[in-house]
């Protein structure tokens, strides 16, 4: 884990009226999560945003206001934002617990120790988490990829350095 690691905890999806509210896709834990903070790293330029409320919009996301935008012109402005936090400032994990940008980037191993890729991605459709790996490129042409479920029969380990693939799901 890199504890300065950036996390996007939402990214704005556009304006919500004309007083400077923005709607956020949230990829945390609901509206709790962004109420931890006080401020986001703003991507692109790196500036701060600072907080001043958020509520549920009942539709999966959030709705928020930032100290910093005053109109819906500023709003719009911030469309595609992505809110980040450093890594260290997230909550410390119980046992099985990880957060996705922990495990992104991790090498890939199978349960012999052959190489298997990167990990790329974690997605979610509805039933678990999966992981996507990319292979490394052969021949000359770029790595395909795969995924695995984040479950035990699959994933028989992970730390900060690789993740251990079962080898019926090695493929």
């Amino acid at each position: 884990m890199v504890a300065d690691k950036p996390v996007t905890l939402a990214v704005v999806t556009g304006a919500h009226g004309v007083t400077g509210e923005v709607r956020l896709k949230l990829f945390g834990e609901g509206v709790a999560a962004l109420r931890r903070f006080r401020t986001f790293n703003a991507s692109g330029d790196g500036s701060g945003l600072t907080l001043k409320k958020v509520r549920d919009d009942n539709k999966g996301g959030a709705i928020a206001r930032f100290a910093e935008v005053t109109d819906r012109n500023g709003a719009e402005a911030l469309r595609s934002t992505e809110l980040t936090v450093p890594r260290s400032a997230l909550a410390p994990l119980g046992d099985g617990e990880y957060y996705h940008a922990d495990l992104i980037g991790l090498a890939v191993v199978s349960d012999d120790d052959a190489p298997l890729g990167t990990v790329i991605a974690v997605e979610n459709f509805g039933a678990g988490d999966i992981l996507e790996i990319k292979r490394p490129p052969e021949n000359g042409e770029g790595g395909k990829t795969f995924m695995v479920p984040m479950i035990e029969d699959a994933v028989a380990e992970w730390d900060e350095q690789r993740v251990v693939v079962r080898s019926p799901f090695a493929v």
